[in-house]
């Protein structure tokens, strides 16, 4: 059975579905950037034969508010700590992709997450810090140089003229795919969460978390795991041939079996 709903966090409105039985334990689903709850939900219907599975529309994404102000990978985690507290689920197992599992990375480094979360898995996660190619570094020094002129404008004339700029195709074609479809606050926000790393906050991860990996993945690098595994001591890298960012859809056989040993 498959349900939507509304929880309200603040002044957000928070999108959810809940596929599954309720006599079953609850499996909290996170989604990454850009993405939505639907994107999960064909993986939720497979595991949903032995868990009560929650997908949320992560806020700013789907069908749930915009935040009213920038926000950052805190603020995110603490809507998923209230979240399972709100809706009395008790202790809870983690299931996130990409951004999601910068989330669960800094939630799960959080004392009080001992009690609420058992088990995480986490599949193309993000929140190590990238090797950067020459292009990237490039791209950084160009993008600030072509700025540099318009700082001499007054203010007013400087924001309008910047803000031309950043229309350009030149400008467009420096920046990320994500940041460039953004506007107002979740750009803020984009670059608040993205610029933080977690690598910190491994040690302090006491769960046991699988991390479930598709060889291919160019978003989320093999190495960006390899460090995951080697910071959390509890956790066990599967790498899954063929696949890449999107291992559960690539992959979806491999995945989910894989995925319902870990959480049996």
């Amino acid at each position: 059975m498959e349900t939507i709903k509304i929880y309200h966090y603040n002044d957000l409105s928070i999108s959810y579905a809940r596929v599954g039985m309720g006599n079953n334990k609850p499996l909290v689903i996170l989604h990454g950037w850009g993405s939505n709850k639907e994107v999960m939900m064909p993986l939720a219907q497979q595991l949903s034969e032995q868990r009560d599975c929650f997908l949320l529309d992560l806020p700013g994404f789907g069908n749930s508010s915009v935040p009213n102000e920038a926000w950052n990978v805190d603020n995110y985690a603490n809507l998923i700590q209230q979240f399972i507290k709100d809706q009395e689920l008790g202790t809870v197992d983690l299931l996130v992709h990409s951004f999601g599992g910068r989330i669960a990375l800094k939630l799960c480094a959080r004392p009080e997450a001992k009690s609420l979360v058992e088990k995480v898995l986490i599949t193309g996660g993000a929140g190590m810090k990238p090797k950067r190619s020459f292009s990237y570094y490039f791209k950084k020094h160009l993008a600030k140089s072509l700025k540099v002129p318009f700082y001499i404008l007054p203010s007013k004339l400087r924001k309008k003229a910047l803000n031309r700029l950043r229309q350009t195709s030149l400008w467009k074609s420096l920046g990320s795919s994500d940041y460039s479809k953004l506007s107002g606050v979740m750009r803020k926000t984009f670059v608040q969460t993205v610029t933080e790393y977690l690598e910190p906050s491994l040690p302090n991860i006491p769960h046991e978390v699988l991390l479930l990996w598709g060889e291919n993945d160019e978003a989320a690098p093999l190495y960006q795991a390899e460090r995951m595994e080697e910071g959390i001591e509890n956790a066990a890298l599967v790498v899954i041939d063929n696949a890449g960012h999107y291992a559960f859809l690539d992959k979806p056989s491999r995945f989910t079996s894989i995925a319902k040993a870990f959480l049996k």
